[in-house]
Parts: C-alpha cells; sequence; structure tokens
C-alpha cells in the first residue's frame, strides 16, 4: 500500500481527502513532532495547487510515502519518561499547546465538543479545587489526631477516650482558674495503674508510660514507612524542590505515600521527637494535587501541567501548615517552584484559599484559629528594640549555619556507614534519648505547637503559664498603674533556666532527628527574655507601659531561627505576620531575617534543602545559585579530547540492527541525528525510550519490519533496491529543532538556557557541524567541579 500523487483539475483539494490529513495531523498531537508544521508530512504547496493523494497497491518500495506512516496511532510511551529522568519542558509545552488549538478547532462542531473545551478549561480550577479541599480536611484531622495521641502519652479521658486533656476539661465543674488542666474527668496513667494521684511512685510510673507511649508511636510510624511507603520520610521538600524542576521520582507522591505520609506524620509528631509537621504538610498537599491531577487529561499525560497543580498544592500545603495562605503563595513562589506562570499564581492563591477554609470549618483546635499558635499583639515596638531584634538575627543566623552543617554531616555518615542499614534502630534511639530527657522538663515534654504557643502567647490576667507569675503587692494603692513594672516571681526565673536547658535540648536533637526514616519537618527554636527594669530601656519606655512583649521577641527568634535555616525571607516574614496579625511588626521581622540570611550566607549560601538536595544527589539546578566562571561550552561539552567520538544517529543510512546495538551498547538518554558522518550537518534529535518503543512497536503492527530494514529519519524514504525490506520511518519521533549554542558561547550563558527553559540536554556546533553534547547532569557536575565538590555525587540516573 503506497500514496501516489495525482494533480487536481479544479485547483481544490478533495473534500474527503482533506480530512484524512487532519485526522492524521490530530492523532498524532500527543507527539513532540506535532509541533512543527505538517508541511514535512504533506507539502503546503500540493494542498494549495489541488493536489491530492490516492491509494494504490505496489509491490516495489519508491520513494512514496506510505499510508501506514500517515494513518498510525501514536506509539504508546513515547512522550513519557522513566525513573529517575528528567523531563523536557520544551516538548511538554508544544504538547499542550497542540492539544489545545485541537479542542479549539473541534469546539464548533458540535455542542458535546464546545462541553468538552469548556471542560477542559475549568479543569486547572477544577483540579486545584479539590486538592485544597482535601489539603485543608487531612490537615485538620492530623492535627486533632496528634493532639489527641500526644496527651494520650500522659493520661486517658474517662468519660470520652476520644478527647484529649483540654478538651476533657472543658465541661467539668470541678476545674479551677489555678489548675485548669486537672479535672476528675482526667486521669494520669498513676491514677489508673497504682491509684496514686501524687507522690514519687506516681512520678515514676507517668514517666515510665510516657516513655513508653513515645516509644510505641515512633516504632509504628518508622515500621510503617519502611514496609509500605518509603519515600513517606523526611520533610519532603528537598525532593519536592527537585520534582518541581522536573525531575521524576516515580511513587514519591503516590497514593501509599500519601496515606502512609500521614498516618506516620501522626504518631510522629505525638511521640514527643524534636520534629514539627509543616514541611510534611507540604507533601501531603502535594500528594493531594498528583493524585488529582490524574483524573484530568489536561494534566495527566503532560508533565509540566502537572507541576503547575503541585505549585499551588505546595501553597495549599504551607496555608494549612502555618494558617498563612498568603505566605503559602509566596512559599511556592519563592523557594519550591521551578516555573511559575501568573495563572499558576491565581490558582495557588485560590488552592491556599480553600485549604485555609476547609481547616477554619473543621476547626481542630477550638480556637478558631487555623494554627494553635496564633497570637495578636498590640503593644508597640521601639526604636531602641531593633538592636535586640538584630541580635537575634545574628544568633539565627549562627544557628542555621550550625545546623546544616551538623545535620549534613550526620545524614552523610549515615548513608556511608553501616549505621544507616538500621533505620529502625535509629529511630527507636532517637526517641528513647528524647523521651527520657524531655519528661522532667515541662518545655520539652510540649509538642512543637503547644511550646510556640506557650512562648508566643503575651502574659494576661488569664494565663497561668509560669512565664506569667509575677508578683502582686495587695497593699499598695496604685497597683493598677504598676502592674507592667511587677516584680518577677520565683516561677519566671525556674521557667528562664528551664527554656534555656530546653533550648539546648532541641538544638541537639533536631540535628539527629531532622532526616529519620519518619516523616520530620523543622522545629523553631525560641527563646524570650524580660528585663525591663535594665537602664537602657528606662530612657525609652514610657512610665506605667509595657515596654517589653516578651512573646514579640519569641516571634522574631523563631523567625529568624527558622530563617537561618532555609534561607527564606520575603515568605517567611509574610507566614509569620499572618501569624500574629500585626502589620506594625514588618519591620523588626525583615531586619531579623534579613540579618540571620547574611550571617548564614557568610557561611555558605545553601539552605537545608538545598544541601540535601546535593547530599542525595539529585540534578536541581537553583535559581539562586550564581554562576560567576569564565568557561565556554566547548570545556564543558562531551566528547572530551580522550573520549571516543560522540554517539550519533544518521537520518537514513542505519538499520534496525544498527540502532539497536547502539542503545544496548550506550547509556545515553538521546542521540543527535545528522545527515551524514561526512558533514555533520544536525538533523534533530532523538530519545533513546522513544527510539526503543518504536522499534518495539513497528516489529509488532508492521509487516516487513526486520533487523536489515533501513531506518528513515528523513521526509522521504530514499530509494532502495526491491529486494530490500520495507523500511522504517521514525520521522515523527524526531525533535527537529533542539537547542543548539557554539563552541564559544560562555557557560554562564549556557546555564541560564538551561534554568529558565529547564532543558534536558542542548548540542554545540561550529560553523553548523555538531561537535558535541551539553546534559544537565555536565553543567551540574562541572558546577560542582568549579565548588571543588565531588562532580560523580550527582544521581541523573
Amino acid at each position: 500500500m503506497e500514496v501516489s500523487k495525482m494533480h487536481n483539475p479544479s485547483g481544490a483539494p478533495p473534500r474527503l481527502l482533506s480530512r484524512v490529513y487532519w485526522h492524521f495531523f490530530h492523532s498524532n498531537s500527543g507527539w513532540p513532532s506535532a509541533c512543527y508544521s505538517y508541511s514535512r508530512y504533506i507539502p503546503e504547496h500540493d494542498l494549495q495547487n489541488g493536489t491530492h493523494y490516492t491509494m494504490t497497491n505496489g509491490g516495489g518500495v519508491s520513494s512514496s510515502t506510505h499510508l501506514l506512516d500517515l494513518l498510525d496511532e501514536p506509539i504508546p510511551g513515547v512522550g513519557t519518561y522513566d525513573d529517575f529522568h528528567t523531563i523536557d519542558w520544551v516538548r511538554e509545552k508544544c504538547k499542550d499547546r497542540e492539544r489545545h488549538r485541537r479542542i479549539n478547532s473541534k469546539k464548533k462542531e458540535s455542542a458535546w465538543e464546545l462541553s468538552k473545551s469548556l471542560y477542559d478549561a475549568w479543569s486547572g480550577w477544577l483540579v486545584v479545587t479539590l486538592t485544597g479541599l482535601a489539603s485543608g480536611a487531612l490537615a485538620g484531622l492530623i492535627d486533632i489526631a496528634a493532639d489527641w495521641m500526644a496527651d494520650l502519652k500522659e493520661g486517658i479521658c474517662m468519660t470520652a477516650f476520644w478527647f484529649n486533656h483540654e478538651q476533657c476539661c472543658w465541661r467539668s465543674d470541678e476545674a479551677t482558674f489555678e489548675e485548669r488542666d486537672k479535672c476528675p474527668q482526667w486521669n494520669t496513667w498513676a491514677d489508673l495503674i497504682i491509684g496514686q494521684a501524687e507522690g514519687p511512685g506516681s512520678y515514676i510510673m507517668n514517666y515510665i508510660m510516657y516513655i513508653f507511649w513515645a516509644l510505641s508511636f515512633a516504632f509504628l510510624a518508622v515500621s510503617l514507612v519502611k514496609v509500605f511507603a518509603p519515600y513517606a520520610c523526611g520533610s519532603g521538600i528537598p525532593e519536592i524542590k527537585t520534582i518541581l524542576s522536573g525531575f521524576i521520582i516515580r511513587g514519591y507522591l503516590g497514593k501509599w505515600t500519601l496515606m502512609i505520609k500521614t498516618v506516620t506524620l501522626v504518631l510522629a509528631v505525638a511521640s514527643g521527637l524534636s520534629l514539627g509537621k509543616e514541611g510534611p504538610l507540604v507533601h501531603v498537599a502535594c500528594c493531594c494535587g498528583n493524585i488529582f491531577s490524574y483524573l484530568f487529561p489536561k494534566y495527566s499525560t503532560n508533565e509540566a501541567k502537572k507541576r503547575e497543580v503541585l505549585s499551588a498544592a505546595s501553597a495549599a500545603g504551607v496555608s494549612v501548615a502555618f494558617g498563612a495562605p498568603i505566605g503559602g503563595v509566596l512559599f511556592s513562589l519563592e523557594e519550591v517552584s521551578y516555573y511559575f506562570p501568573l495563572k499558576t499564581l491565581w490558582r495557588s492563591f485560590f488552592a491556599a484559599l480553600v485549604a485555609a477554609f476547609i481547616l477554619r470549618s473543621i476547626n481542630p483546635f477550638g480556637n478558631s484559629r487555623l494554627v494553635l499558635f496564633y497570637v495578636e499583639y498590640h503593644t508597640p515596638w521601639y526604636l531602641f528594640e531593633l538592636i535586640p531584634f538584630i541580635l537575634l538575627g545574628v544568633f539565627g543566623g549562627l544557628w542555621g549555619a550550625f545546623f546544616i552543617r551538623a545535620n549534613i554531616a550526620w545524614c552523610r555518615r549515615r548513608k556511608t556507614t553501616k549505621f544507616g542499614k538500621y533505620p529502625v534502630l535509629e529511630v527507636i534511639v532517637v526517641a528513647a534519648i528524647t523521651a527520657v530527657v524531655a519528661f522532667p522538663n515541662p518545655y520539652t515534654r510540649f509538642n512543637t505547637s503547644q511550646l510556640i504557643k506557650e512562648l508566643f502567647t503575651d502574659c494576661g490576667p488569664l494565663e497561668s503559664s509560669s512565664l506569667c507569675d509575677y508578683r502582686n503587692d495587695m497593699n499598695a494603692s496604685n497597683i493598677v498603674d504598676d502592674i507592667p513594672d511587677r516584680p518577677a516571681g520565683n516561677g519566671v526565673y525556674s521557667a528562664i533556666w528551664q527554656l534555656g536547658l530546653a533550648l539546648v535540648f532541641k538544638i541537639v536533637m533536631t540535628v539527629f532527628t531532622f532526616g529519620i526514616k519518619v516523616p520530620s519537618g523543622l522545629f523553631i527554636p525560641s527563646l524570650a527574655y524580660y528585663h525591663h527594669d535594665w537602664f537602657i530601656f528606662k530612657q525609652w519606655c514610657e512610665v506605667g507601659a509595657d515596654c517589653i512583649t516578651p512573646g514579640l521577641y519569641a516571634m522574631v527568634g523563631a523567625a529568624a531561627c527558622l530563617g537561618g535555616v532555609t534561607r527564606m525571607t520575603v515568605s517567611l516574614v509574610v507566614i509569620v505576620f499572618e501569624l500574629t496579625g500585626g502589620l506594625e511588626y514588618i519591620v523588626p521581622l525583615m531586619a531579623a531575617v534579613m540579618t540571620s540570611k547574611w550571617v548564614g550566607d557568610a557561611f555558605g549560601r545553601e539552605g537545608i534543602y538545598e544541601s540535601h538536595i546535593r547530599l542525595n544527589g539529585y540534578p536541581f539546578l537553583d535559581a539562586k545559585e550564581e554562576f560567576t566562571h569564565t568557561t565556554l561550552a566547548r570545556d564543558v561539552m562531551r566528547p572530551r579530547r580522550s573520549d571516543p567520538p560522540l554517539a550519533v544517529l544518521t537520518q537514513d543510512n542505519m538499520t534496525v540492527d544498527d540502532i539497536e546495538s547502539l542503545i544496548n551498547e550506550t547509556s545515553y538518554n538521546g542521540f543527535p541525528v545528522i545527515m551524514s558522518k561526512e558533514s555533520q550537518r544536525l538533523v534533530g534529535f532523538a530519545l533513546r525510550r522513544d527510539l526503543t518503543l518504536a522499534i518495539e512497536n513497528a516489529r509488532k503492527k508492521q509487516e516487513g519490519i526486520v533487523g536489515s530494514s533501513r531506518v528513515c529519519f528523513a521526509q522521504h524514504t530514499p530509494s532502495l533496491p526491491a529486494e530490500s525490506p520495507r523500511p522504517l520511518k521514525l520521522r515523527s519521533i524526531l525533535d527537529m529543532s533542539p537547542f543548539t549554542v557554539t563552541d564559544h558561547t560562555p557557560m554562564e550563558i549556557v546555564v541560564d538556557i538551561f534554568r529558565k527553559l529547564g532543558l534536558r540536554q542542548c548540542l554545540v556546533t561550529h560553523n553548523g557541524r555538531l561537535l558535541g553534547i551539553i546534559t544537565k547532569k555536565d553543567i551540574l557536575r562541572h558546577m560542582a567541579q568549579m565548588a571543588n565538590h565531588d562532580p560523580e555525587s550527582i544521581m541523573f540516573n
């Protein structure tokens, strides 16, 4: 069967054959080659001149195009990617444009096609709505379950076991203001086991049960992760950053990872480990976005479009983690997203809004807030306080630099020694040490959210915390005016010592906890001081007014520490601003966060997430990192002078056996296609996976394709002897416009091209002749080599 070309005297192409052509063009729109002009299949001038194609039977092989090549269905698997490979952003965007053109061209044909086009147009908003709904619901479930299980370590509510400690005593008439956490309905484990509520025996029994429950929760969490979903461990943000940059990690955002991450996050937080749930909630939200994207063909078949959904999902995750919808959008833009068009900004905002609304409707903490540690400050700050705020920023930067280096050193030791082969034992040991040391100190016994709430909250008449233990002189006549200047009681001084010990404990334990095989986010160290009677304060403060707000210092210190560890700036300030609701504290926050970043950058420009990306060897080009070297493309391209020649394909001189041998003998992800070995003129680029799938599909579905069949990447098949086997046309899988640079292009420009266009590879030419190739891995190796790092640490395949 072949196509021959005849002239139509009427000058107009037949209507029926025009439909055949359009069916072919649209049926291949999912292929990479669909972005290019259809004139390579049917010459455009032939259509304009009235030339039409008729089917004739012929025994020989001529230069005419086979109808099977025109009407074949898309090859299954072509255009997809293997695990641990990088997507081609240009090809994915090209596929989406062709899909959009096809839908627009058909929407006027019928009401059904119009409804399909409307569904396609609204599918982006639908998927982010579902993602926001699921993220908010799961965050509320995690918050409620974690609070209940954390209190389960100390006791149980006898009237309703599903109530936590606070809920159990809400309806109690026996609870007093001074001892609001004690009520007959709540029994400690010592009450239930030995029948004693006070005394050494009661303390020891509660101590033992606290350790027992902590170890049980930790063991169950690490066991579930190890058996069912190994990707559910850690915070997930380094991997999400890598995935959003175009890397494929199959199963990392799957349904099993979502289920196990949700359950084990509750267990990990309840176990009392020095970790938070904020980072893992971003991973949970991205899992929801990935799962829902498979319900819509617009996103399920296009990896670049899917990453737009994941960007919106990460914003929803931060929204429910910190109760900061706007901060979540800025976090997605500043910290994790690689490609962030304007419509993704709107959809991220909407996803964050929906997630926050659902979490607010659930009201997991009973305070009508999105987080437990929401506070409001109304006391103004004074100009002299910028000095301690900047000092807090210096402390945050130093803490961040120390934490990153210590944690990465420990994680590297875990990866390179036998200790890393026993993740369950490591979690048990860390949980045991944490429980044994944490129980005697009330500030380390709290979970993360409770501790931050305790430190953020300002002292008032209804506060029973030790930090608010100030003495009252009931005989003084001016007691009302002197309330701000009350002397500190014994509770304040003991609380300060306990907080200092808690700070040291959290600093040490967080280094060993972050990175173990359970879901773990970053804990935010906080520290507050109250010395209003110092001489420097007396010169600025008004008489009888609160001069120092301890909760404000805790908030600024928390932001400085988190900024020193993650090197976030704008998004972090907005997140903390949304937590406090006070616009007047923007300047202190900005001063502290900026100082912490400058101090941290003095010891290394990488944050904790970028450091873990480099530790794991992921191929991630950080947009924040500047390339300042003066190397050229020829210095980085392969092959080098000592390497064998570049592996290439010719457009019509190779057989199926030749290509299969080249694929089996090499491990390259793709091959340049040239006109001939002599000319070295570039024709296009063919991916290894597409070649393999196309040849396998041809052997199954096309008769006469054998090992000696000529493979043709050209538009027309060359003239072959009559006895030759049928040729195999693979022009449809060829990328006809691969990106090329000359050998004298500065690497600074090449790196920018890779970052902004998301390229997998770039071909290097000289006077139009192909010289070599630069891949993303080559650039990462070159950058590592320039920074005196191990260039072989980059994991690409």
